[in-house]
């Protein structure tokens, strides 16, 4: 390969070696401790390179580019990552003295004298890392040592192995070329890639404004920033992120686009602009994860080859599954996942994750991106080459959604309903008595765990804030560590019983070993009385940004990313970086924005009489046009009163269930139906599924009602937050209920107009929308806004009506 300028296909050595020597069965049986609990970079883990003594070198970066030729394509594969330790051995570890030794390092919560052998990838990890430093320095022989740490005990196991170079030699070659089938269909498909997307050019005319929030968006990802956009319905933001951000893939500005939603309809907006390019010519892989829940075969997940056929052998099976949709496939949504996954017999969800791998864009809910037990670990995990181009949908979301992912919590009882499965399943089963000492001693950490949370409890009346529950995370550390241990021999039942808790206490741990002084700890108890300790996350900040770093720009965008300086607060905004606002290309003469008020939806003016006259205007509202209507309310309970004050009134009302279906989701939209011959008018809840991210173009909805200002109910919580900003802010209500509050409005609101020919009516009825602290909330399309009362609504809606005509 000398003198040719070759393709570089940078991947870690951990992602080699997991993704070559992988083989069986997907099981959800046992407590993979191995992976997931063994966390690098922990404090143990610097404490062991620290005390290793100063001839350890720590963190060691180690990399390796082998040029390498396949069916015609020649690339270099640059394999690197960081080693935990390297040292000479001058007899300690191995008898031949003099050698140099790899060093891994892996803390875990099991008992580290249980284990017989190291784990597979940690070994073969070790290996890679060996064979790059002994290439690099000439060595004949170098040896590795996986060294495993508990937690909790600070036990520690080593395994020590020595190669003579040859050996490491022969195996690095064999992976290499096992890789190097995946790695030139990359390289051909990178240089068509970029070849297509420098050819390409945005697939419309640009509407007004567009073309410089296209160019905003591109000037930040050239300049690695991070950009947050308010845009309102209609500015066409998504194809305006998604354009620019490709084309800097096509660049090499950027590896991999990762599109963020809060709800799958967005999802569904996102595979259309990236369709848009495809079959405008551009060459794009893209894939939609879609959760475990929604593609799995079975009624509910069970990844073990027991419960589940495509379980049996799934990692023999993936990797041709994969080939086969990145020959055949540009577009993975999850019809055509679940197409190839039937055909090569494998799970869904994990090829989807496979298939991103491979991807220029992965489209996912947030959680695949920020949330710590959720994450894509191949991507935003230690020893990540990634450089990523972050695109975050529905932005205003992130912040509720990031403060529930970093938060952790944990009901009494679930710990005494565990232990009973634990010892009802036993009866009677045989158990060799070390089995069923090891199963005591499990009982034995959920009871320590029940204990000390019966210990909280007796100080706790009603609700308490606590400086630390360091008690009771040391006897979920047990728990995890016998769980971990035991695990394979748990039957079916007594795993079912206690996993879903094994993983709560996972989570539970991380965020208790990382929080800071952005967590309040604090007890309650639920509606039925149970007992709740809850970690809470009060700004999320920080643990963002522990995501942010794998992105080289990252872009929020939102039609209600108001105030915006609260948003680039809270998610993660500095101060060198951008904050947008795109006009509105609409007409305002073809909507109409009204203020009701002389009604309020106060907690203390509720009742009756405020009723009746919400009830009116409702009435009022809808009468003055036949058409499609929507009206928002902030709770279930206010709505069902209102629709029973109504009555057999109105003609055309149906109501949003507390919970309902996706069959049924779809049958309520779809009678949205193109000029309607008859009224409808739906009553729905704000912040619910149908008050954002739904597209009722056209005769579809002409009009939105939204009653009362949004706020957030008051409660413990939202009064903890409450005070924790007036401490840092002096703006407790405005962070911890104005904010929500009206975004949900806006939201709501936002229902009507989707595109520049529709028209259409909304009314806000509260009295509070009319005072400044709200009005400054106002983005800036509602500057003309007219204060109705409800004996001038009806008049006032005839008029717009009037000069409006008929569609």
């Amino acid at each position: 390969m000398d003198g040719i300028n070759a393709v570089k296909i940078d991947i870690s050595v951990r992602d080699l070696v997991e993704f070559i020597l992988r083989a069986g069965d997907l099981d959800n049986r046992y407590a993979h401790g191995d992976m997931g609990a063994m966390q690098e970079g922990s404090r143990l883990h610097r404490k062991l390179q620290k005390a290793a003594g100063d001839s350890y070198r720590a963190e060691v970066m180690l990399k390796h580019e082998a040029p390498v030729e396949y069916d015609g394509e020649s690339f270099l594969l640059c394999v690197q990552g960081r080693a935990d330790g390297i040292f000479f051995d001058e007899g300690e570890v191995f008898a031949e003295a003099g050698m140099y030794v790899i060093d891994e390092i892996k803390t875990t919560l099991r008992n580290v004298a249980h284990m017989q052998d190291p784990v597979p990838v940690h070994r073969s990890q070790a290996m890679c890392y060996a064979y790059i430093y002994a290439l690099q320095n000439g060595l004949e022989r170098i040896g590795i040592r996986m060294t495993y740490c508990n937690q909790e005990t600070e036990d520690i196991k080593y395994f020590s192995e020595a190669f003579e170079f040859a050996q490491l030699a022969e195996w690095f070659d064999k992976l290499i070329k096992e890789y190097a089938k995946w790695a030139a269909w990359q390289a051909k498909w990178l240089r068509a890639r970029n070849a297509s997307i420098a050819a390409g050019s945005f697939p419309f005319e640009y509407r007004e404004g567009q073309k410089k929030l296209v160019g905003s968006v591109y000037k930040t990802i050239q300049q690695g920033k991070r950009l947050f956009i308010e845009a309102p319905t209609g500015v066409g933001k998504t194809i305006s992120a998604v354009f620019p951000a490709v084309w800097a893939l096509g660049e090499g500005r950027a590896e991999k686009i990762f599109y963020g939603t809060a709800k799958t309809i967005a999802r569904t907006v996102a595979e259309d602009a990236f369709g848009i390019l495809v079959s405008r010519g551009m060459k794009l892989k893209c894939v939609t994860i879609t959760s475990k829940e929604k593609v799995c075969i079975l009624e509910k997940p069970d990844c073990n080859p027991v419960a589940c056929e495509r379980a049996c052998g799934h990692f023999d099976r993936v990797n041709d599954a994969v080939y086969d949709m990145l020959l055949h496939e540009e577009l993975a949504d999850r019809v055509t996942i679940e197409k190839y996954a039937a055909k090569h017999n494998v799970c869904p969800f994990e090829m989807s994750l496979d298939v991103a791998t491979w991807a220029d864009a992965v489209i996912c809910d947030y959680n695949y991106i920020f949330d710590p037990s959720a994450h894509l670990r191949r991507f935003f995990d230690a020893g990540s080459t990634g450089r990523y181009c972050f695109l975050i949908d529905e932005a205003h979301n992130l912040v509720e959604r990031a403060r529930d992912m970093y938060s952790a919590g944990f009901i009494k009882e679930d710990f005494l309903t565990a232990k009973a499965v634990l010892k009802g399943a036993r009866k009677g089963k045989g158990d060799d008595w070390k089995i069923e000492a090891e199963k005591d001693r499990l009982a034995g950490t959920l009871e320590a765990c029940n204990k000390a949370l019966l210990a909280m409890k007796r100080e706790c009346d009603d609700f308490e804030v606590w400086e630390d529950c360091d008690k009771f995370a040391a006897a979920l550390s047990r728990f995890v560590g016998v769980y971990e241990d035991i695990s394979r021999d748990l039957n079916p039942e007594e795993n079912e019983a206690i996993r879903d808790l094994y993983f709560d206490a996972r989570h539970f741990l991380d965020m208790h070993e990382s929080m800071d002084g952005d967590y309040t700890i604090y007890t309650d108890f639920t509606g039925d009385r149970k007992f709740r300790l809850r970690l809470q996350c009060m700004e999320p900040r920080r643990n963002l940004e522990s995501y942010l770093m794998y992105s080289v720009s990252s872009i929020f965008f939102s039609a209600t990313l108001i105030p915006v300086r609260y948003y680039m607060e809270q998610l993660g905004g500095r101060e060198d970086d951008y904050a947008v606002y795109a006009d509105s290309p609409f007409d305002t003469k073809r909507r109409l924005l009204m203020v009701g008020t002389d009604v309020s939806t106060k907690y203390t003016r509720r009742g009756e009489d405020e009723y009746a006259r919400i009830a009116r205007y409702i009435t009022e509202f809808t009468q003055a046009k036949k058409g499609n209507y929507i009206v928002f309310f902030p709770s279930y309970r206010l709505m069902e009163d209102v629709r029973e004050l109504i009555g057999d009134d109105m003609p055309g009302i149906v109501m949003q269930e507390r919970t309902m279906r996706e069959e049924q989701k779809e049958e309520f939209l779809a009678a949205f139906s193109e000029a309607p011959d008859e009224m409808r008018v739906a009553f729905c809840v704000m912040g619910g599924i149908f008050a954002e991210g739904i597209d009722l173009q056209g005769d579809r909805l002409i009009g939105v009602v939204v009653v009362g200002t949004g706020l957030p109910m008051v409660c413990n919580e939202r009064e903890l937050f409450r005070g924790y900003f007036d401490e840092k802010k002096h703006m407790g209500f405005e962070y911890s209920y104005l904010y929500s509050g009206m975004n949900k409005v806006m939201q709501a609101a936002g229902r009507v107009i989707r595109t520049a020919d529709d028209v259409g009516a909304i009314l806000l009825l509260d009295e509070r929308f009319a005072t400044r602290q709200y009005l400054e909330l106002f983005p800036r399309e509602w500057a003309d806004w007219e204060r109705v009362s409800i004996d001038t609504v009806g008049r006032k809606l005839e008029e717009f009506w009037g000069s409006v005509g008929t569609r």
